[in-house]
This record gives structure tokens, C-alpha cells and sequence, in this order.
């Protein structure tokens, strides 16, 4: 059996497993990489929307891997693009979200250290 029979890659190379002309979920086919455009659902942010949170989770008081749960659990509610601010004052918090958020591919735009903790923003992306 050939490795295109398979449903591997004609060219051989390892990796997803796509069917020629498949699109993707956001509706670019395989190998495409251009930057996403319109087509890709992103939502521009200008305006208020760059700086106010949509959602803020309060993970005060809770120890990690707790706020990444809550993030993990309701980031879902907001729409693409826009902004999470997740409030802990877990130390581990400030390495534990950034990681999340590269490990789902979704943007951390920025901590801030407050009284009593750090804020953290992510934004949606996808």
C-alpha cells in the first residue's frame, strides 16, 4: 500500500494527515501561508476594544492550575479578539498562563502587577 493510499502526504513528508484540496477550519486549504486575511474570521481591534477586557475571570486566591481552568473553561464566551483579563496572585500563574496561551495558540498581550496579585490579558484568537 502506497503511502498516498495511506492518506499520508504525496510528498512524503510526515505531519497532518489532509486530503487534497481539504479546507482547513478557517477555510484555507493545507500549505497556505499567507498571512490570514478577512476569510480567517479574525476581528481587527481598534478602539475600546483593544484595551477593555470583554470577560474577567477572578482566580484571586486560587492556586495553579486553577486560573488556567477557569481561562481554559470560558474563553469560549468571548468573541475572537477580544479580551480576557484573568486577576491571580499565584507566583506560578505568571509563567503557567503565557505557556497556555502559546501551548492553544491564543495571544497574551500583557501582565500588570497589582495590589494584591498580577492581571493578565489574552486575547482570542480563534
Amino acid at each position: 500500500m502506497s503511502r498516498q493510499q495511506r492518506g499520508g502526504r504525496p510528498d512524503g513528508r510526515p505531519g497532518a494527515h489532509a486530503r487534497p484540496g481539504a479546507a482547513t477550519r478557517s477555510g484555507r486549504q493545507p500549505g497556505d501561508r499567507r498571512p490570514p486575511g478577512p476569510e480567517s474570521g479574525a476581528v481587527p481591534v481598534a478602539g475600546p476594544l483593544a484595551s477593555a477586557p470583554a470577560l474577567v475571570l477572578d482566580a484571586l486566591g486560587k492556586k495553579c492550575p486553577i486560573p488556567i481552568i477557569m481561562l481554559a473553561g470560558r474563553i469560549g464566551e468571548v468573541e475572537v479578539g477580544q479580551l480576557v483579563e484573568v486577576l491571580a496572585d499565584d507566583p506560578a500563574a505568571k509563567t503557567d498562563l503565557p505557556a497556555w496561551c502559546a501551548l492553544k495558540s491564543q495571544e497574551f498581550v500583557e501582565s500588570a502587577a497589582r495590589p494584591a496579585g498580577w492581571s493578565f490579558l489574552v486575547r482570542r484568537s480563534y
